[in-house]
């Protein structure tokens, strides 16, 4: 059975599947407990609610016999770090540049299970998430042989490099377990170093609260002055640790053509994105994963990266904000406007 099902997760366009126990991730509880104490975790409550389900897979759901993990491959066409030097121009993470991810990777989920459900004896049961759940997938995908959690604490696969999501499936059926992976990372560094916030406490320790997939994405209000220059013009998301990991040497394009980049979201110019009301923001963003955040953080975003730009003839197109309706993207425009001019000086 377990010999089938991969072969059917290949066939409904699944990069890789394993599978493993729910409680094949002991040690996640004290990890997480720590992370939580230790408050890397900043804005993000829903990481300490229920930890007691997150630290422990098996009681989430305690009739689940098997986790079957699955990778679904998002590798981008061009290079993600090719727009870092265009400063009047935005840098949006590879994922988001085309259609939201959970909705894609949870109808493949759903095929897949009705497939198990099928074709199993004595119908399984079956539970799918893709960041719906408080569920570790990280962990669990190195439990079950998908990659390993590299330094910057990101699944790696010696096949899929860096660029790939996550999606599990809990099934009450007994399936054969896949080998965990084990730690290939050596004494490279190239994630810990590259990171412009330094978010890396130590070598697979993570401070949510320096990311800038954090500050841009999950961090309300406004982003700690200190931080703002290393944003640069990255105004929702980073892929800087993913894409200078050695082992995307072996990465290969996506093939699903919902995962490729739309071109006006490759390097949009900030001057156009600062003008987007909120209507123009939900038209532009529709069936986007950045629709979540909201006009107003993302316009915080643009205006922390017009103010990193250094073009001061970009002045106009945040002056207009320094009195918009929300506090945040007020506070992000005026700091633009006062960094762009002192470039004058």
């Amino acid at each position: 059975m377990a010999r089938a099902l991969k072969a059917e997760a290949a066939a409904v366009g699944f990069s890789e599947c394993r599978i493993c126990r729910p409680g094949d991730v002991p040690q996640v509880a004290e990890r997480l407990a720590d992370f939580v104490a230790a408050g890397r975790h900043g804005q993000m409550g829903w990481m300490a609610e229920r930890m007691h389900w997150r630290g422990a897979p098996d009681a989430l759901w305690p009739e689940a016999r098997s986790v079957i993990m699955l990778a679904e491959n998002y590798g981008p066409l061009h290079d993600p770090l090719a727009v870092l030097g265009l400063r009047d121009r935005a840098a949006i993470s590879v994922y988001a540049q085309h259609r939201d991810y959970h909705d894609v990777v949870k109808k493949r989920l759903k095929r897949l299970g009705r497939w198990l459900i099928e074709t199993a004896g004595d119908r399984p049961e079956i539970k799918v998430f893709v960041d719906t759940a408080p569920v570790m997938e990280k962990p669990l995908g190195q439990a079950a042989g998908l990659g390993w959690q590299g330094k910057h604490t990101n699944l790696v696969s010696r096949r899929l490099g860096s660029w790939f999501f996550l999606g599990c499936i809990f099934t009450t059926a007994e399936l054969q377990v896949d080998a965990a992976e084990v730690d290939h990372c050596g004494s490279c560094r190239a994630c810990l170093d590259v990171c412009p916030t330094g978010a890396f406490p130590a070598p697979y320790q993570l401070d949510a609260r320096r990311c800038i997939s954090y500050l841009t994405i999950e961090h309300a209000g406004p982003v700690p002055e200190e931080l703002r220059a290393g944003l640069g013009n990255r105004i929702y998301g980073c892929d800087d640790c993913l894409a200078v990991c050695p082992w995307n040497k072996f990465a290969q394009a996506s093939a699903e053509v919902k995962y490729h980049a739309r071109p006006d979201l490759v390097a949009p110019e900030l001057e156009a994105l600062a003008v987007l009301d909120d209507a123009a923001f939900r038209a532009r963003f529709s069936g986007s994963p950045i629709k979540r955040i909201g006009r107003d953080r993302f316009v915080r975003n643009v205006c922390y990266a017009i103010g990193n730009s250094g073009d001061p003839a970009l002045v106009p197109a945040v002056q207009a904000l320094c009195e918009d309706d929300d506090a945040a993207v007020r506070d992000a425009a005026r700091w633009a406007v006062l960094r762009l001019k002192a470039t004058l000086a």
